[in-house]
């Protein structure tokens, strides 16, 4: 057994080859040390100001505290052995990424008989059948495949079978009718916002087909990063204060604590079975390369007090907190690590904590892969967090964050979840192949979804409680196995945290109580828009397995141009709406039920929307407040307009076709206003439209009427021209999008005027 108590203040000391047991080295600038090859049992080296200090392949095994303890900035002053140590460190073999060292630290440790590049650029579907079906071709319960008579759904809806081509612009025609009973032909073209990855994600998910990322997704190598981010490569390539190099830490209770402005490099070191590998606080730095955490009782890195640095191609992973916690100002640049299968979450930034978290693999932890709360505000992007066993990205109890451009796929709950306060913007990121929602926006969650593709996950594509204010726009949602936009007040067991992640961790870890909710950063945040109520806007909403957008909601909401196409259900599913729905300059085409369905006791405005071409319905309304204005309801396969019995609707200056049905049809007592509507007869056979006889509360005024009458005679959708009209709608951060426009455009019906204007009393409404 070796004792020893070893001290410099200006000197050097160097040991080679030594065994300390029970003992402290102490070292003060601006005394430099030097050591090489040494075990450390139970034995502290503190290190006080020093300018330069080297630890390389040494052993630190049992200690009560931390092996290593940096504090104090370095020393200005230098002695006469730091010229001899920085020419060695220059000159020695250094950890810097190559692009051959990337690819050996690719290996996915989930199953590391298996090379995983870090520059994959192919998602490949798993399993034996896709999360989602196309839902052109998902039968519905009680339909019969193969058979092409129309299904009759409940209340009368009616659902017609199409061709599948019919998602694209021509509404359907009869053309096994001879020409004596010609239908309107319809033509028009719908373009939604362009998903923002192309075309890899336009189709439908296979299984085992391998899905190509833009470049913009692809992860980065250590070397690319550095090479494009100079001060990253500034901090990687530096030398100052403490060099720590290919050691091991074991079976203690602290590895390396770096304090009071106080400066540290790791490279390639193994910290196992510690409670903590490495702690950073009090203004300090500290550069981290290569290293691998495994084990630790508590987070693997731990960075508070304005902390921070560069910490990059670490293998962080099996601890029993999070991988990396930061906090409390503390701001570092975490760049290309592997964080994965922690007990906890990957990554947690809270109490005002920021830092930029980029091109990291995060999968396989048991909570959030990241984990945003108490005013955390980092900036994510270029991530791929992936296989996680609860959410990829959790945002709540007053957290922030710019979160962007990662690839977050395959979690277990929700892809991104926002609640408690959290208020992020997300942005342009790819969300797909959840076994859960996409987005999940819960009680007091808030913050700008904007410009993500999220695709093929099992449940909904974005499901928000109204009154959380979330604003939802320019996104591709498409392919996912419910709703598109599921948009609720209250959601069963809303207050769990399904996985674990709605459960404190050890937040106030150290004895400190959890102030950071009075900690308030006062700046205003130019990338967040005031929004006072709940906005779903300029999204394209398509090839869901239910409904396009479907709501359940005692709060108002504004719904406005959006495409809501070729979606398994109905594109619009309004149940709930006790106070006002607005939907507005949207397009509503090709989905498979009715366009738009609007349940009892809902208040519903429908202003300004192109509803063409769906399987059902154009729109169908029990609702007691529903008003119908301005609209262009066309080419439906059944009425364009249903309302049903107890309802109470005004219908105002629309465009009417039935494909093959009524333009209106009046079921039962229903009350309403029509007035001052252009109503286009369907096929030439058949008197599609009938007076309203005994009911006094459906009052009819100044409509018009269009008979068909020969191929030769034409009729143009002017003044206005075709809707929605999106020109003036769009704004804001939308607006910004130049590509991601929403336009439906009528070119032509062939049809003639007979007849004008007419009284109280019409020919085109029918009671069923």
């Amino acid at each position: 057994m070796f004792l020893i108590a070893q001290g410099t203040t200006s000197g050097h000391i160097q040991f080679d080859n030594c065994n300390f047991e029970n003992g402290h080295i102490q070292v003060h600038g601006p005394g430099t040390c030097q050591v090489k090859f040494c075990t450390f049992k139970n034995t502290h080296v503190f290190l006080h100001n020093v300018p330069l200090c080297m630890l390389e392949n040494c052993e630190f095994v049992g200690s009560e505290n931390n092996s290593v303890t940096v504090e104090g900035h370095p020393s200005a002053d230098k002695n006469w052995a730091y010229k001899y140590l920085l020419g060695l460190i220059k000159s020695s073999p250094i950890l810097l990424p190559t692009e051959h060292r990337d690819f050996l630290m690719s290996l996915d440790l989930e199953s590391r008989d298996q090379a995983w590049s870090p520059r994959t650029c192919d998602i490949v579907i798993e399993g034996s059948q896709s999360p989602t079906s196309p839902a052109s071709s998902s039968p519905k319960p009680g339909s019969k495949a193969g058979s092409q008579e129309a299904e009759v759904c409940s209340d009368g809806e009616r659902v017609a079978p199409t061709p599948e081509s019919s998602d694209g612009g021509l509404s359907p025609s009869g053309e096994d009718e001879d020409d004596e009973q010609l239908t309107y032909r319809l033509s028009y073209q719908v373009q939604g916002p362009r998903p923002v990855l192309g075309g890899s994600f336009l189709g439908p998910p296979l299984p085992g087909a391998s899905i190509q990322l833009p470049s913009c997704l692809v992860l980065n190598s250590l070397h690319q990063e550095l090479q494009k981010d100079k001060e990253a490569m500034a901090l990687a390539s530096s030398v100052q204060g403490c060099l720590i190099r290919k050691c091991l830490f074991r079976d203690g209770k602290g590895g390396v604590f770096v304090c009071s402005y106080g400066r540290a490099k790791m490279e390639g070191n193994i910290f196992r079975n510690l409670t903590y590998a490495v702690r950073c606080i009090h203004n300090s730095k500290i550069v981290m390369l290569r290293n691998d955490i495994y084990r630790c009782r508590a987070s693997g890195i731990f960075l508070r007090l304005e902390g921070g640095g560069l910490i990059a191609g670490n293998n962080i992973y099996h601890n029993a907190e999070a991988g990396v916690d930061i906090r409390k100002k503390s701001n570092p640049l975490i760049l290309c690590n592997q964080i994965h299968h922690g007990l906890r979450s990957g990554i947690v930034v809270l109490g005002n904590g920021k830092g930029v978290i980029r091109n990291n693999q995060i999968f396989s932890n048991k909570e959030a892969g990241i984990y945003i709360l108490y005013h955390g505000n980092p900036i994510v992007s270029g991530n791929h967090i992936f296989k996680g066993r609860a959410a990829g990205i959790a945002v709540n109890e007053n957290g922030k964050g710019l979160i962007t451009e990662n690839v977050i796929r395959e979690n277990q709950w929700g892809g991104v979840d926002i609640r408690r306060g959290g208020v992020p913007v997300l942005r342009s990121n790819l969300i797909c192949f959840g076994y859960s929602d996409g987005v999940v926006v819960g009680d007091e969650g808030k913050g700008l979804i904007e410009g993500n593709t999220i695709y093929a996950n099992k449940g909904c594509g974005v499901w928000m409680m109204s009154s959380s204010l979330p604003h939802v726009t320019s996104n591709h949602v498409s392919y996912n196995g419910l709703y598109g936009v599921a948009v609720f007040s209250q959601k069963d067991g809303s207050g769990e945290f399904p996985g674990g992640h709605g459960a404190q961790e050890n937040f106030s870890e150290d004895g400190d109580a959890i102030l950071w909710e009075t900690e308030l950063e006062k700046e205003d945040d130019p990338l967040r828009r005031s929004v006072t109520i709940a906005l779903v806007e300029s999204n394209s909403i398509n090839h869901n397995g239910a409904s396009g957008l479907f709501v359940q909601s005692s709060e108002a909401l504004q719904v406005i141009t959006n495409v809501i196409h070729a979606n398994g259900d109905r594109g619009i599913t309004i149940v709930q709406s006790s106070q006002l729905t607005r939907v507005a300059n949207n397009s509503i085409s090709c989905n498979r039920q009715s366009g738009v369905k609007v349940e009892a006791q809902c208040k519903v405005e429908l202003r300004g929307n192109g509803i063409y071409d769906n399987r059902g319905h154009g729109i169908i309304t029990k609702g007691d407040s529903t008003a119908v204005v301005e609209n262009d309801i066309i080419g439906n396969r059944g009425s364009g307009l249903q309302l049903l019995p107890r309802s109470d609707t005004k219908v105002l200056k629309n465009r009417i076709h039935s494909f093959r049905a009524y333009g209106i049809a009046v079921r039962g007592r229903a009350k309403a206003l029509v007035q001052e509507n252009i109503i286009f007869q369907g096929k030439t056979n058949k008197t599609i439209f009938q007076q309203i006889t005994n009911n006094r509360e459906c009052i009819m005024q100044n409509n018009k009427f269009l008979v068909f009458k020969k191929k030769s005679d034409t009729w143009r959708l002017v003044n206005p021209p075709a809707r929605p009209h999106l020109e003036n709608s769009l704004r804001g951060s939308s607006a910004a999008h130049g590509g991601q426009k929403v336009t439906a455009m009528a070119t032509r019906i062939t049809a003639r005027v007979e007849g004008g204007y007419h009284s109280n009393r019409s020919i085109f409404c029918t009671i069923l």
